[in-house]
């Protein structure tokens, strides 16, 4: 059975990045496409509440039905199931222009996507790739839905993170690094800008880091997971206030 494929993004329903996507995902299935009218870079999982959203049906890729969400790609996942009650097997994001690994998972609206999905029980993968081009992405595609089918990935959960070098050289399962990049404000022509250096190198041998896996050339698979609780913690202090009236 073919599968039904949503697929998002954050570059906005324009970008390059989702067109390469849908190619791909044609292949699989059928596919709707729902993305955000323009770039919602950053916005994580935020979505429009008590305003209206501006919504509409175009044609831009052969055989797809498409909509654009002047909105967040949280907003995108949630009008498609919500709105147009699509129910889908498995939500696609990207492919991202620009590396979505360790703190910036947290910012990221390709990532949101993904975790949105997930919340509503649906298999999500989040696509990203270096800024640079999408040639690692073109070049490993096919392999990395290779080995995510074979080893039965969606099977053990549902939301993955992948991202591509620009060369990829073999494929590694990983969890989340940390902060990858520093950060300070320059003030230019009366305004602030927030930008900062890449610092990864200093953690560059730590291949089971999705912030130094792909920075040696190797797609990094990365298993998400929504849970905020420290259980450590809370089974540590769940008792501190029995006694309390």
């Amino acid at each position: 059975m073919a599968l039904k494929i949503l697929i998002t993004n954050d570059d906005g329903i324009y970008a390059e990045g989702i067109k390469l996507l849908v190619d791909v995902a044609k292949k699989y299935g059928s596919v709707m496409v729902v993305a955000p009218k323009v770039e919602q870079s950053g916005m994580s999982h935020a979505l429009t509440l008590r305003k209206p959203m501006e919504i509409k049906k175009i044609k831009l890729f052969d055989g797809v039905d498409s909509y654009y969400v002047d909105s967040t790609p949280a907003d995108c996942v949630r009008y498609a199931y919500y709105g147009l009650k699509y129910e889908f097997d498995i939500l696609l994001s990207g492919v991202n222009k620009g590396y979505n690994v360790g703190d910036d998972i947290m910012y990221s609206g390709t990532a949101a996507a993904a975790f949105e999905a997930s919340s509503m029980g649906k298999k999500a993968i989040a696509f990203s790739c270096c800024a640079e081009s999408f040639d690692g992405f073109k070049a490993y595609i096919d392999k990395v839905i290779s080995y995510v089918t074979d080893n039965k990935l969606l099977d053990e959960w549902n939301l993955y993170n992948i991202n591509f070098p620009q060369n990829p050289k073999d494929i590694k399962i990983t969890e989340v690094g940390g902060c990858n990049f520093t950060t300070y404000y320059d003030f230019i022509d009366g305004m602030y800008y927030q930008t900062g250096d890449n610092i990864t190198e200093s953690n560059i041998e730590k291949l089971h880091l999705d912030t130094a896996c792909v920075m040696n050339s190797y797609v990094s698979i990365t298993p998400l997971t929504h849970v905020r609780t420290n259980e450590t913690v809370y089974k540590k202090i769940k008792n501190i206030n029995k006694n309390w009236i």
